[in-house]
């Protein structure tokens, strides 16, 4: 059963509040990081193994393949191993499949690693929402969220930072190793001295299913959701090959823009919380859409290097403003027990399109001489969201009738 909620501290800033809360985001970080830290280092993997654009794209969706099968499948783990022992599980083996990128000699193993990454890293998302949602008042979901949500933000400005400095000492291969190394040692700690999430998944059976597909809002949220990751994921996979093969920039200083880009993110994402908790998710998410959507286009269709370098971080500064009030929104939809199973059924087709097929079409607009094209449809595509948000109905006080 979820923690009892009686016991939670009243001030939500408190050190025994925040805590917990802290270091679910930095598990959260580690399992994210490792996912996106092949896409600075992308140009130095087609050098040396004299691949195309398009089959490093590929690359991303047989990533996004696996985390699509683990998120499926989380609520029966979770369900048999509680979700801290699924969080701890997702930390290690990430870090194991990081250690075999690092030891891959060829395009096959390469994909099959990273396909098992993928699974790795899919299973830690349903586990650590529902668990962060049981240890704070749904009044403050959207400052819970916010908070984990520093993670990917920080996770986009990190990974170009770390393989820039790594890679100026040793090879590509040396970042994976060294990302890896830390996220088995964390996962070991919170295994150690995690107190939170010791309760049962609810595995997604037949009548929790049924729940989560009768809500009409769900299916609206799955759209949103792949939407949402093709403004961060997509666009961030492909950017620096972009920004190097397209637009003429040198790879340290590619890799330099990107991380400083994303650091504006974690303000946001913040500030996003902030404004879901005051004037609601929906609406939060519907100007998300159209900021991010806009900025997205103008990153394809900008003339000069330096209006492309602009785009670049107003893009990344607004991309951040969904997920927190996109979560709290899933969250708000369904009752506790079976949040996970919510989760778990939403996030992985948006993965796969948002991360999987969004950076393969980008890879092949890419091969056909025009990455910014690529981009343009993308910033289309999200602004659409912008109009379907208007339909979302979110309830309060859920309750699943089955």
């Amino acid at each position: 059963m979820p923690g009892n909620h009686q016991s939670k501290p009243a001030s939500f800033y408190s050190l025994k509040q925040l805590g917990p809360i802290l270091f679910l985001a930095l598990l959260f970080f580690l399992t994210f990081i490792a996912r996106v830290v092949l896409s600075p280092l992308m140009p130095s993997i087609e050098a040396e193994l004299e691949i195309s654009h398009s089959q490093a794209g590929t690359m991303f969706f047989f990533m996004a393949l696996g985390y699509f099968i683990a998120l499926l499948s989380s609520g029966f783990l979770s369900s048999r191993i509680s979700h801290k022992s699924t969080i701890v599980l997702s930390a290690t083996v990430v870090g194991v499949a990081l250690l075999v990128i690092a030891l891959s000699r060829d395009l096959w193993e390469l994909r099959a690693a990273i396909f098992f990454l993928g699974m790795a890293a899919g299973l830690y998302l349903p586990s650590g929402i529902t668990t962060l949602t049981d240890m704070v008042d749904s009044k403050h979901w959207g400052r819970a969220v916010s908070i984990h949500e520093i993670a990917p933000n920080l996770g986009f400005v990190a990974a170009p930072v770390i393989s820039e400095i790594i890679i100026f000492w040793f090879s590509w291969r040396a970042v994976p190793t060294a990302i890896g190394l830390a996220a088995i040692v964390i996962g070991l700690l919170f295994a150690r001295l995690g107190k939170w999430g010791n309760f049962p998944g609810q595995s997604p059976g037949l009548s929790a299913v049924r729940c989560v597909f009768a809500n009409k809002s769900f299916w609206i949220m799955v759209i949103l959701f792949g939407l949402a990751i093709s403004s961060t994921m997509g666009v961030y996979t492909m950017l620096p090959l972009y920004l190097i093969k397209e637009i003429g920039i040198n790879h340290g200083l590619a890799n330099t823009l990107i991380a400083l880009s994303r650091v504006s993110g974690m303000a946001t994402a913040l500030v996003s919380g902030w404004a879901t908790d005051r004037f609601g998710a929906a609406r939060t998410i519907m100007y998300a859409f159209v900021l991010t959507g806009i900025t997205t286009i103008l990153l394809g269709a900008a003339s000069s290097k330096g209006m492309v370098v602009v785009m670049v971080f107003l893009q990344a500064a607004l991309a951040t403003i969904y997920f927190p009030a996109g979560f709290t929104a899933l969250s708000s939809l369904f009752p506790a027990d079976i949040r996970n199973v919510a989760i778990s059924l939403t996030v992985p087709f948006a993965f796969v399109f948002g991360s999987g097929i969004i950076p393969s079409m980008i890879g092949f607009t890419g091969d056909m001489g025009s990455f910014s094209t690529g981009f343009a449809i993308t910033g289309t595509l999200i602004l659409s969201g912008s109009l379907l948000s208007l339909y979302l109905k979110l309830n309060p006080n859920p309750v699943c009738e089955n």
